[in-house]
Protein backbone atom coordinates (compact mmCIF):
# COMPACT_ATOMS: atom_id res chain seq x y z
CA UNK A 1 0.00 0.00 0.00
CA UNK A 2 1.51 3.30 -0.66
CA UNK A 3 1.48 5.90 1.24
CA UNK A 4 -0.43 9.60 0.12
CA UNK A 5 2.20 12.28 -0.33
CA UNK A 6 -0.09 14.39 1.91
CA UNK A 7 0.98 12.19 4.17
CA UNK A 8 4.27 13.04 3.93
CA UNK A 9 4.48 16.28 2.84
CA UNK A 10 2.52 20.01 3.45
CA UNK A 11 -0.76 21.18 2.44
CA UNK A 12 -1.28 24.88 0.28
CA UNK A 13 -3.34 26.68 2.83
CA UNK A 14 -4.17 29.95 0.08
CA UNK A 15 -4.37 29.96 -2.88
CA UNK A 16 -6.37 31.19 -6.27
CA UNK A 17 -6.61 28.40 -8.64
CA UNK A 18 -10.06 29.61 -10.12
CA UNK A 19 -8.07 33.06 -11.21
CA UNK A 20 -7.94 32.85 -15.17
CA UNK A 21 -4.21 32.56 -15.63
CA UNK A 22 -4.41 29.41 -14.66
CA UNK A 23 -7.09 28.43 -17.50
CA UNK A 24 -5.16 27.40 -20.28
CA UNK A 25 -2.67 24.19 -17.67
CA UNK A 26 -5.04 23.97 -14.76
CA UNK A 27 -4.45 20.46 -14.54
CA UNK A 28 -0.79 20.47 -15.09
CA UNK A 29 -0.74 22.90 -12.01
CA UNK A 30 -2.34 20.57 -10.21
CA UNK A 31 -0.40 17.52 -10.62
CA UNK A 32 3.02 19.48 -10.21
CA UNK A 33 1.48 20.36 -6.77
CA UNK A 34 0.73 16.64 -6.19
CA UNK A 35 4.06 15.20 -7.31
CA UNK A 36 5.64 17.51 -5.12
CA UNK A 37 4.32 16.83 -2.30
CA UNK A 38 1.46 19.01 -1.61
CA UNK A 39 -1.80 17.17 -0.31
CA UNK A 40 -4.32 19.33 -0.25
CA UNK A 41 -4.74 22.95 -1.45
CA UNK A 42 -7.39 25.60 0.00
CA UNK A 43 -8.65 27.56 -2.93
CA UNK A 44 -10.30 31.01 -1.63
CA UNK A 45 -12.37 32.98 -3.34
CA UNK A 46 -12.73 36.86 -3.86
CA UNK A 47 -16.24 37.36 -5.16
CA UNK A 48 -19.35 35.42 -5.54
CA UNK A 49 -18.40 34.13 -9.02
CA UNK A 50 -15.13 32.93 -7.64
CA UNK A 51 -16.98 30.72 -5.05
CA UNK A 52 -19.01 29.30 -7.25
CA UNK A 53 -16.31 28.29 -9.60
CA UNK A 54 -14.28 26.91 -6.74
CA UNK A 55 -16.84 24.66 -5.91
CA UNK A 56 -16.98 23.86 -9.31
CA UNK A 57 -13.15 22.89 -8.88
CA UNK A 58 -13.57 20.97 -6.00
CA UNK A 59 -15.99 18.66 -7.21
CA UNK A 60 -13.08 18.08 -10.49
CA UNK A 61 -10.60 17.58 -8.26
CA UNK A 62 -10.68 15.91 -4.68
CA UNK A 63 -7.24 17.52 -3.61
CA UNK A 64 -9.09 21.49 -3.47
CA UNK A 65 -10.71 22.18 -0.77
CA UNK A 66 -12.80 25.62 -2.01
CA UNK A 67 -13.16 28.36 0.40
CA UNK A 68 -15.48 31.68 -0.41
CA UNK A 69 -15.26 35.01 0.57
CA UNK A 70 -15.53 38.93 0.15
CA UNK A 71 -12.13 40.68 -0.76
CA UNK A 72 -11.86 43.95 0.88
CA UNK A 73 -11.39 46.10 -1.96
CA UNK A 74 -15.15 44.92 -2.86
CA UNK A 75 -16.23 45.73 -0.16
CA UNK A 76 -20.55 45.99 -0.39
CA UNK A 77 -23.41 44.97 1.82
CA UNK A 78 -25.30 43.21 -0.79
CA UNK A 79 -22.80 41.47 -2.22
CA UNK A 80 -21.45 40.04 1.40
CA UNK A 81 -25.20 38.95 2.38
CA UNK A 82 -25.40 37.01 -1.31
CA UNK A 83 -22.51 35.31 -0.22
CA UNK A 84 -23.26 34.30 2.95
CA UNK A 85 -26.36 33.36 2.16
CA UNK A 86 -24.83 31.05 -0.38
CA UNK A 87 -22.53 29.61 2.29
CA UNK A 88 -25.28 29.29 4.60
CA UNK A 89 -27.26 26.81 1.57
CA UNK A 90 -24.26 24.83 2.01
CA UNK A 91 -22.02 25.05 4.82
CA UNK A 92 -20.45 21.23 4.66
CA UNK A 93 -19.23 22.07 1.54
CA UNK A 94 -16.71 24.61 1.92
CA UNK A 95 -13.20 24.51 4.59
CA UNK A 96 -13.12 28.45 5.09
CA UNK A 97 -14.56 31.63 5.22
CA UNK A 98 -12.08 33.44 2.55
CA UNK A 99 -10.72 35.56 2.05
CA UNK A 100 -12.24 37.96 4.00
CA UNK A 101 -10.98 40.96 6.06
CA UNK A 102 -9.53 44.88 5.57
CA UNK A 103 -7.07 46.39 3.33
CA UNK A 104 -6.14 49.87 4.13
CA UNK A 105 -3.92 50.27 1.54
CA UNK A 106 -6.57 50.26 -1.31
CA UNK A 107 -9.04 51.95 1.23
CA UNK A 108 -7.59 55.41 1.68
CA UNK A 109 -10.53 57.08 3.03
CA UNK A 110 -12.55 56.64 6.54
CA UNK A 111 -15.73 55.98 4.76
CA UNK A 112 -14.61 52.45 2.68
CA UNK A 113 -12.61 51.44 5.90
CA UNK A 114 -15.95 51.52 7.66
CA UNK A 115 -17.48 49.34 4.86
CA UNK A 116 -14.91 47.23 4.82
CA UNK A 117 -15.26 46.76 8.95
CA UNK A 118 -18.94 46.11 8.45
CA UNK A 119 -18.47 43.73 5.90
CA UNK A 120 -15.61 42.01 7.62
CA UNK A 121 -17.52 41.34 10.98
CA UNK A 122 -20.49 39.96 8.60
CA UNK A 123 -18.31 37.20 8.10
CA UNK A 124 -16.56 36.99 11.59
CA UNK A 125 -20.33 35.97 12.98
CA UNK A 126 -20.63 33.67 9.87
CA UNK A 127 -17.70 31.45 10.88
CA UNK A 128 -18.37 31.51 14.60
CA UNK A 129 -22.28 30.48 13.53
CA UNK A 130 -20.72 27.80 10.91
CA UNK A 131 -17.77 27.14 12.83
CA UNK A 132 -15.38 27.84 10.19
CA UNK A 133 -11.76 29.16 10.26
CA UNK A 134 -11.16 32.30 8.59
CA UNK A 135 -8.73 33.57 6.30
CA UNK A 136 -7.82 36.74 6.89
CA UNK A 137 -6.45 39.32 4.50
CA UNK A 138 -5.33 42.33 6.45
CA UNK A 139 -2.72 44.33 4.28
CA UNK A 140 -1.56 47.27 6.02
CA UNK A 141 -4.43 47.08 7.95
CA UNK A 142 -2.72 44.39 10.99
CA UNK A 143 -3.23 46.02 13.81
CA UNK A 144 -6.84 46.85 12.97
CA UNK A 145 -7.79 43.11 11.63
CA UNK A 146 -6.47 41.54 14.74
CA UNK A 147 -8.19 43.73 17.19
CA UNK A 148 -11.55 43.33 15.02
CA UNK A 149 -11.28 39.36 15.37
CA UNK A 150 -10.40 39.42 19.25
CA UNK A 151 -13.02 41.91 19.76
CA UNK A 152 -15.39 39.80 17.83
CA UNK A 153 -14.42 36.55 19.63
CA UNK A 154 -12.89 35.27 16.58
CA UNK A 155 -11.20 31.60 17.10
CA UNK A 156 -9.94 29.51 14.25
CA UNK A 157 -8.17 31.90 12.39
CA UNK A 158 -5.46 32.61 9.94
CA UNK A 159 -3.52 35.30 8.68
CA UNK A 160 -2.67 35.12 5.56
CA UNK A 161 0.56 37.02 4.06
CA UNK A 162 0.93 39.24 7.17
CA UNK A 163 2.82 42.27 6.03
CA UNK A 164 2.82 43.97 9.54
CA UNK A 165 5.68 43.38 12.82
CA UNK A 166 5.96 40.83 15.20
CA UNK A 167 4.49 43.43 17.82
CA UNK A 168 1.00 43.78 15.79
CA UNK A 169 0.97 40.19 15.21
CA UNK A 170 1.91 39.41 19.04
CA UNK A 171 -1.78 39.45 20.07
CA UNK A 172 -3.00 37.16 17.46
CA UNK A 173 -0.31 34.85 18.28
CA UNK A 174 -1.67 34.85 22.24
CA UNK A 175 -4.87 33.86 20.83
CA UNK A 176 -3.76 31.19 18.94
CA UNK A 177 -3.98 32.41 15.90
CA UNK A 178 -2.08 30.97 12.79
CA UNK A 179 -0.08 32.59 10.14
CA UNK A 180 0.67 31.88 6.46
CA UNK A 181 4.03 32.05 5.03
CA UNK A 182 4.28 32.51 1.42
CA UNK A 183 7.34 31.48 -1.50
CA UNK A 184 7.95 35.31 -1.63
CA UNK A 185 9.36 35.04 2.15
CA UNK A 186 12.62 34.48 0.26
CA UNK A 187 12.41 37.92 -1.14
CA UNK A 188 10.48 40.27 1.75
CA UNK A 189 12.36 41.17 4.55
CA UNK A 190 9.81 41.94 6.29
CA UNK A 191 8.40 38.52 6.10
CA UNK A 192 11.85 36.97 7.29
CA UNK A 193 11.95 39.03 10.32
CA UNK A 194 8.13 38.29 11.29
CA UNK A 195 8.81 34.51 10.72
CA UNK A 196 11.81 34.72 12.93
CA UNK A 197 10.47 35.82 15.86
CA UNK A 198 7.11 34.03 15.20
CA UNK A 199 6.60 30.24 17.30
CA UNK A 200 6.73 27.14 15.01
CA UNK A 201 3.50 26.34 16.47
CA UNK A 202 1.54 29.02 14.69
CA UNK A 203 2.82 28.65 11.18
CA UNK A 204 1.10 27.76 8.04
CA UNK A 205 2.47 27.69 4.22
CA UNK A 206 0.68 29.06 1.80
CA UNK A 207 1.08 29.80 -2.12
CA UNK A 208 -1.34 32.70 -2.67
CA UNK A 209 -1.30 31.65 -6.30
CA UNK A 210 -0.75 33.20 -8.70
CA UNK A 211 1.01 36.07 -6.75
CA UNK A 212 3.84 36.19 -3.77
CA UNK A 213 5.94 33.59 -5.69
CA UNK A 214 9.84 33.54 -5.26
CA UNK A 215 9.94 35.39 -8.70
CA UNK A 216 7.56 38.39 -8.98
CA UNK A 217 8.05 38.27 -12.45
CA UNK A 218 6.52 34.16 -12.75
CA UNK A 219 3.02 33.04 -12.20
CA UNK A 220 2.97 31.17 -8.63
CA UNK A 221 1.64 27.85 -8.13
CA UNK A 222 1.20 25.79 -5.30
CA UNK A 223 4.00 23.45 -5.76
CA UNK A 224 6.09 26.25 -4.27
CA UNK A 225 4.79 26.36 -0.77
CA UNK A 226 8.05 24.32 -0.16
CA UNK A 227 10.27 27.16 -1.07
CA UNK A 228 8.39 28.74 2.10
CA UNK A 229 9.28 25.45 3.72
CA UNK A 230 12.62 25.64 3.27
CA UNK A 231 12.81 29.57 3.95
CA UNK A 232 11.34 28.67 7.53
CA UNK A 233 14.05 26.19 7.79
CA UNK A 234 16.67 28.52 6.98
CA UNK A 235 15.49 31.04 9.41
CA UNK A 236 14.46 29.37 12.40
CA UNK A 237 17.81 27.19 11.82
CA UNK A 238 16.31 24.10 11.99
CA UNK A 239 15.57 21.25 9.22
CA UNK A 240 12.88 20.97 6.89
CA UNK A 241 11.31 17.83 8.05
CA UNK A 242 10.84 19.68 11.62
CA UNK A 243 9.01 22.39 9.35
CA UNK A 244 6.95 20.15 7.49
CA UNK A 245 6.14 18.19 10.88
CA UNK A 246 4.92 21.55 12.50
CA UNK A 247 2.89 23.05 9.41
CA UNK A 248 1.29 19.64 8.99
CA UNK A 249 0.30 19.31 12.51
CA UNK A 250 -0.47 23.30 12.79
CA UNK A 251 -3.04 22.88 9.77
CA UNK A 252 -4.81 19.87 10.98
CA UNK A 253 -5.49 22.06 14.45
CA UNK A 254 -7.47 24.58 12.36
CA UNK A 255 -8.49 22.73 9.32
CA UNK A 256 -9.77 19.53 11.17
CA UNK A 257 -11.89 18.25 8.14
CA UNK A 258 -8.84 18.98 5.72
Amino acid sequence: MTMDRSEIFINDTHAHLCDKSFDPDRHEVITRARQAGVGAIVIVGETLEDALRNLELAGQYPCLKPAAGLYPEYADIEEAERLIGLIRQQPEKFYAIGEVGLDFWVAKEEAAREMQRIVFQKFIELAGELDLPLNVHSRSAGRHAVAMLLENGAKRVQMHAFDGKFSAALPAVEAGYSFSVPPSIVRSRQKQKLVKHLPLSCLLVESDSPVLGPDPALRNEPANVLIAVETIAEIKDISSEEVQEAVRENTRKLYVNL
